[in-house]
């Protein structure tokens, strides 16, 4: 998804096309009637020629084609293709191949790509998952329920006594971008595999404060400038049962949200300073994996890709990672970004006030 985000707020800021293909062979929403094999049975050998998979077709989740200065992508989702480029006549050329070699529906204009509903206009782009949000809430018989204004309550505390069986709504509300993703991910959806009655009522919580708006929007804006933001920060210690810190960070290209994560990092940090540089190393490795992918589509980020971050002590960690005798267990991290500000990717670090270290 943050890839998706990311090509939209492309899409958005260039005015360029982008549509929408269908290959017909949907077999993952069919009843099988036979058996079905992941791997071929010993010894058997297939004697008529193999058919061509829509995998071998297009070998990556995000294929790119150039031709001089004009260039194609296309993002394959199972059976559903994104197509967007510089130039309307090579993405016309190109949606003439898979005809080739496939039944394909031609979609036109985006309009609704997993569960999201895009609307495009002439300053950008707004995608929202209003009939998502809706649907869920009839599944839940929700529809004539009083809304909550805040999704959970951060007091309660979660505990393993009664099982419950709505695993499904756990997994559907982890598809809804737009609600906090802290309350899913690290609240809720780690109970996933054994749900209890308490996670059952957070859960109707949390839809219904969804049901309070459920049209919520992200705008990709049209006139930005090509640069990164990014934002982290990180919550010591907060999960009772572990006591691992929770890593937080949103990443903005121009003024359009295209990246954000709330996850339980894999270990305790025994303090806050080495919890809040733990969540700058993953912001750091996003945004590294960014600037490859804005780089594939030729959008070359020149400016300083700020990072803002509310401790003192993790911005002299990315300075000086031999500060204190504390940040020696964490020395492959500190230069990891380091090394990054070394090779000159075009990282600074900011406080809250935007002062540069």
């Amino acid at each position: 998804m943050v890839t998706v985000r990311s090509v939209s707020a492309i899409v958005a800021s260039r005015g360029w096309n982008i549509s929408q293909m269908d290959e017909y062979n949907a077999f993952l929403g069919g009843d099988l009637y036979e058996e079905v094999y992941i791997e071929l049975p010993q010894d058997f050998r297939r004697q008529r020629e193999t058919k061509v998979m829509f995998k071998d077709f297009m070998t990556t989740s995000c294929s790119l084609r150039k031709k001089g200065e004009d260039f194609v992508a296309v993002l394959i989702y199972v059976d559903d293709l994104l197509i967007t480029g510089n130039s309307t006549q090579f993405i016309s050329e190109t949606k003439v191949v898979p005809h080739q070699q496939f039944k394909v529906k031609d979609l036109g204009d985006l309009k609704y790509f997993l569960g999201i509903e895009v609307l495009r206009s002439k300053s950008g782009i707004l995608l929202n998952q209003r009939k998502y949000c809706l649907q869920l809430i009839f599944d839940l018989g929700l529809g004539g329920a009083k809304t909550v204004s805040i999704p959970i309550d951060l007091n309660q505390k979660f505990t393993s006594t009664e099982f419950d069986r709505h695993t499904r709504i756990h997994a559907d509300l982890s598809h809804h971008y737009h609600d906090r993703y802290y309350i899913l991910q690290c609240k809720l959806s780690q109970f996933m595999q054994e749900p209890k009655k308490s996670h059952w009522g957070a859960t109707v919580r949390v839809v219904k404060y969804i049901k309070q708006e459920p049209g919520m929007r992200i705008f990709l804006c049209r006139s930005n400038g090509d640069s990164l933001t990014r934002f982290c920060d990180a919550d010591w210690a907060s999960c009772p049962n572990t006591r691992r810190s929770v890593t937080v960070y949103l990443i903005k290209f121009g003024d359009s949200l295209i990246s954000w994560k709330s996850k339980k990092q894999h270990i305790v940090s025994r303090s806050s300073a080495e919890a809040e540089y733990r969540s700058l190393v993953a912001v750091t490795a996003e945004i590294v994996w960014l600037l490859g992918l804005f780089a594939e589509f030729g959008v070359i980020i020149k400016q300083h890709v700020n990072v803002y971050c509310d401790t003192k002590a993790s911005l002299q960690f990315a300075v000086n990672p031999i500060f204190h005798e504390r940040t020696k267990h964490i020395e492959i991290d500190c230069y990891f970004v380091l090394t990054r500000l070394n090779k000159r990717t075009h990282a600074s670090f900011c406080g809250d006030e935007g002062s540069t270290c």
